[in-house]
């Protein structure tokens, strides 16, 4: 732990006043982040992740960039970071682009992903044979045969149902904006929510109704980090998979969507998983 003057400390409060400003580079070796209230010291030169691959499943209504609170962290652990960015025009579709993507990487690769992109990492089949582990971040994880409108049925509908319309598109679907921030993101400063609200990636509701291919997670470890407070999916429903796939599990008092407003939690969970397909 650091002890932080008054001028370092005027410093860090125009950085906090940032959403997007995850480190502060000191030196270039060293990096402070802001972790429960205290700053912690990285190295930039650590080689803990050196050699894996960590490669990003974002969810519904959001893309790729829904993990940049994630990525710095992973790299400055020496992971190799590939974010997928999938159309959402069909569950087969997201499979075979993070398939694809998945084939780009050479060596052990976690698959991580968050919300839908959960039922699309388990719908990833054997033959890709560089997978070494899942982790699924308030996420979907289904059997095969089984879809997202299936699990969903199990538990009583969430906050968030209600608020799920049309978009410009026939057949795609989004939350409705002026409920996105207290129903998926509550825990992230209003302008920033706002922000997420009116950038959604509008999804095909087929995308929901498509059962799962595969069950990866009975092939490979899995590891799972429960939203204490989603209104998106449930976190009965959320528990219910993780006991389910007998994954690692980890809880946080977050919203459904943890990579951006709890993203050390995430990365903590994901170095982790790094561990245990280390072992």
């Amino acid at each position: 732990m650091l002890s932080i003057g008054h001028k370092d400390r005027c410093v860090s409060a125009v950085l906090l006043c940032y959403p997007w400003s995850m480190c502060l580079q000191v030196t270039s070796r060293t990096v402070f982040r802001k972790h429960e209230g205290t700053y912690l010291r990285m190295n930039m030169n650590d080689t803990f992740g050196r050699g894996i691959n960590i490669l990003l499943v974002h969810g519904a209504f959001v893309d790729g960039s829904s993990w940049n609170k994630v990525i710095p962290q992973l790299q400055n652990r020496g992971f190799n970071v590939l974010a997928v960015q999938n159309p959402l025009t069909s569950l087969q579709d997201d499979i075979d682009t993070t398939t694809r993507a998945l084939a780009s990487l050479q060596g052990p690769t976690l698959l991580v992903g968050h919300s839908y992109g959960g039922s699309v990492i388990s719908g990833i089949g054997a033959q890709a044979s560089n997978a070494a582990g899942l982790v699924y971040i308030a996420a979907y994880a289904p059997k095969e045969g089984e879809s997202v409108l299936d699990l969903n049925g199990k538990f009583p509908a969430s906050p968030a149902s209600a608020h799920f319309g049309p978009s410009y598109r026939d057949g795609f679907v989004w939350i409705d904006p002026p409920a996105f921030s207290a129903n998926f993101v509550q825990d992230i400063p209003e302008i920033e929510a706002r922000g997420l609200a009116v950038a959604q990636n509008p999804t095909a509701l087929v995308c929901f109704q498509q059962p799962s291919p595969a069950s990866a997670w009975k092939r490979l470890p899995s590891w799972y980090l429960v939203s204490a407070n989603d209104r998106t999916i449930q976190p009965e429903a959320e528990r219910f998979m993780a006991s389910r796939i007998k994954a690692t599990t980890r809880e946080v008092p977050s919203s459904h969507a943890s990579p951006v407003s709890h993203p050390y939690e995430v990365a903590e969970l994901i170095f982790d998983a790094a561990r245990g397909i280390n072992r």
